[in-house]
């Protein structure tokens, strides 16, 4: 869903919104779920950072957002480097003023059995899930703290509380963001600062895309097959999680209220995961 004409004004500010005026950053906002709640929180008024290793990419989608650029804003960033990170999240705050919302969405997926899976492999997939992670919370933070508010999202998994074959480090990544949002909630609480984790089921952006050929491959099965009994088979109703799902979620957690939901996990998966 994008903005249409009226709402893509020459950065004048929506009239109301749930976020009117809140900055946000979104890595890996280029793309995928990263741009989905990139426009879906544009429509709520808020000021939108999109940082992503794809600096072209991010400028085009902060040109969907405001031609102007006063809205909107693209920065490059590669969430596994500290200095991009420190940089990046700076120049936001340089441009806005503040910064209210961090959505830590950037991620990467390598499918392969544990026993063939690369070192190096491994590093790099935590390297963006969880480095990225953690520097991009430090940097977001360190303003936060000091606004006494804020609220970081964590993009999560199904594969944060279930497991799947080939997908060592990208399981363990994200139950590692689990842990990580449990410590920001704890430590955020007595500056305003709430932190919750998004756990999609499978969404059919590029990313997974990419897996349906890798995972008939390595199984020795169908890409039909791969989606109707890999990916779609605990779902209730044999649906893909939309971008839209889990940027109306996203939304729901930038705006509560209050610290009454802080260091929680709300999965988002046509019911392949209950709890």
């Amino acid at each position: 869903m994008t903005l249409n004409d009226q709402e893509r004004s020459s950065g004048r500010p929506p009239r109301h919104g749930r976020l009117l005026d809140q900055v946000v950053v979104i890595t890996g906002g280029a793309s995928g779920i990263g741009k989905e709640i990139a426009l879906a929180f544009a429509r709520e008024g808020a000021k939108v950072a999109i940082a992503d290793l794809n600096e072209q990419a991010a400028q085009a989608t902060a040109a969907e957002i405001d031609s102007s650029f006063q809205r909107a804003l693209g920065v490059a960033m590669n969430v596994a480097s500290e200095t991009e990170v420190d940089a990046g999240m700076a120049r936001v705050v340089e441009t806005f003023g503040r910064l209210d919302i961090l959505i830590s969405n950037a991620g990467v997926q390598i499918v392969a059995p544990v026993v063939d899976l690369k070192f190096e492999d491994w590093k790099k997939l935590l390297a963006i899930h969880l480095d990225g992670a953690f520097l991009t919370t430090r940097a977001a933070l360190r303003q936060m703290n000091a606004q006494k508010r804020g609220s970081i999202i964590y993009m999560g998994s199904v594969h944060s509380k279930e497991a799947s074959a080939l997908k060592a480090p990208y399981v363990t990544a994200k139950h590692g963001l689990i842990g990580l949002a449990k410590v920001v909630a704890k430590e955020g609480a007595a500056h305003g600062v709430r932190a919750n984790v998004i756990c999609p089921g499978y969404v059919r952006t590029p990313l997974v895309e990419k897996q349906i050929p890798e995972q008939a491959r390595e199984l020795g099965i169908s890409e039909a097959d791969v989606v109707k009994t890999v990916m779609l088979k605990e779902t209730i109703d044999g649906e893909f999680t939309t971008t839209e799902d889990v940027a109306e979620v996203a939304v729901f957690l930038a705006t509560f209220p209050s610290l009454a939901l802080t260091g929680q996990s709300v999965v988002v998966s046509h019911g392949w995961f209950m709890q």
